[in-house]
């Protein structure tokens, strides 16, 4: 068979990679790729990201499924646009998109179905949005409502750096534009994070396996929030009884609720959960977000523990069969480490060659997101350009496999977390 993978970024690249295993798959096409999709005779890039042009080439070449990596076109209705045309794609509609790029949408949604989640205002206006900050205090957090590739969201410790955030949003900066027109203030929650993705046929519902993302740039959970600097799977704070109760009390609900408002969710469904201390029964359990595709760096370390076809799971979960199939999980721990561009996450430097990878192995694969191929070199072109992803028996173990390849990966600027782990490893980390 033929696949078509959306998308030029880490989690993409991890999909396609795991796909290409497949003994079923014939041709892995990535659309538009990256420096490390185009791998002949299995992978190739394939420079479109038109919908009409997508639809008109899945056609011709007969693809099997199509399957959608990032937000965007999630968010646009490229699913829609699919289906209309009669062809296979793993998704979520325009509607149900909704759940992530609308924050204010998803909070009503959540209150709506009894889904837990932090109490919250939304405004689109600076001086109440202020007003509101001044009499909760801090500290708080400030979203922006739209898609703001993971970078619309500021954990203000202080007064001043939420109402700085309000004038970075809503004010003259109007730094995510449309996506920061409006803006969703929530309660700050205390406790530890942790990511939790399934995937849905509309009906059956499969979880994949839990992760813990990083998504602050330092050492410490210091600094600005990015996309991801790093993830490591599966999440000890995910005990076996905390994972009945996150499927009881928010997964399932969310896609009851979705058929309940008459959008039948399919695709990947993935909740940002913040999990508080004490015993799993009465731990805090909120929602801080969905969103309606695998996380990014999350996708990389839980794609290198999957053992079974994961072709064939997708051909269920387009049909509607997904209570046919299960993922067989490797025991092993994998740890990501995201190797980042100078600048990032404001202002990116792109164009340096990436002089060294570390070679991949059975255990350890680098999994390209911010690079391109220009005359035979290798050139970054993002903000997070790497993820080195390592397995072993261990998480200390896998932790040092994918820091000893990290090491072996060269290109000027690269800057990247040395703690990726710290919380399961319960090593407090150091920031200097």
């Amino acid at each position: 068979m033929k696949i078509l993978v959306i998308g030029s970024g880490g989690r993409e690249h991890a999909l396609a990679w795991r796909l290409a295993q497949s003994p079923r798959v014939q041709k892995i096409y990535v659309a538009p790729g990256n420096g490390g999709t185009a791998q002949p005779p299995l992978l190739e890039n394939l420079p479109l990201q038109d919908t009409q042009a997508l639809i008109d080439f899945a056609r011709q070449e007969k693809i099997a499924y199509t399957v959608v990596g990032p937000e965007a076109p999630l968010a646009a209705g490229i699913v829609d646009a699919f289906r209309a045309a009669g062809l296979r794609i793993f998704g979520p509609t325009q509607a149900a998109a909704r759940l992530e790029s609308s924050k204010d949408y998803a909070k009503a949604f959540m209150l709506r179905h009894g889904i837990p989640t932090a109490a919250y205002q939304t405004f689109t206006d600076a001086a109440q949005a202020k007003a509101y900050i001044q009499a909760q205090g801090a500290p708080i957090v400030i979203k922006a409502d739209g898609l703001a590739a993971g970078k619309g969201v500021v954990v203000a410790q202080t007064l001043d750096e939420a109402l700085d955030a309000i004038d970075h949003m809503l004010g003259a900066d109007g730094a995510f534009g449309a996506a920061g027109a409006q803006v969703v203030i929530e309660e700050f929650l205390s406790g530890e994070e942790a990511s939790f993705i399934v995937m849905c046929d509309g009906q059956h519902i499969l979880p994949l396996a839990t992760s813990q993302d990083h998504k602050r740039l330092l050492d410490a959970d210091l600094g600005p929030n990015t996309g991801g600097m790093g993830a490591y799977s599966p999440a000890p704070i995910v005990t076996p009884a905390l994972h009945n109760r996150i499927m009881r009390e928010v997964i399932q609900p969310a896609i009851q609720g979705m058929a309940k408002d008459g959008i039948p969710y399919t695709g990947f469904l993935y909740a940002g959960l913040m999990i508080g201390d004490g015993a799993d029964a009465a731990r805090a359990l909120k929602v801080l977000e969905f969103n309606c595709r695998m996380g990014d760096p999350e996708t990389q370390p839980i794609m290198l523990r999957v053992k079974n076809d994961l072709a064939e799971v997708f051909d269920h979960a387009v049909d509607g069969t997904l209570d046919q199939t299960d993922i067989d999980w490797d025991r092993r721990t994998a740890v990501g480490v995201v190797l980042a561009a100078a600048g990032y996450p404001e202002a990116p430097q792109k164009g340096a060659p990436i002089t060294r990878l570390a070679p991949d192995t059975d255990t350890c694969v680098t999994f390209h997101a911010g690079t391109t191929r220009q005359d035979g070199q290798l050139l970054t072109c993002g903000g997070r350009v790497l993820c080195v992803t390592a397995l072993a028996d261990s998480l200390r173990r896998a932790q040092q496999a994918a820091y000893d390849a990290v090491n072996q990966t060269l290109f000027e600027g690269r800057q990247y977390r040395r703690d990726i782990g710290w919380r399961a490893l319960a090593t407090p980390p150091k920031h200097d």
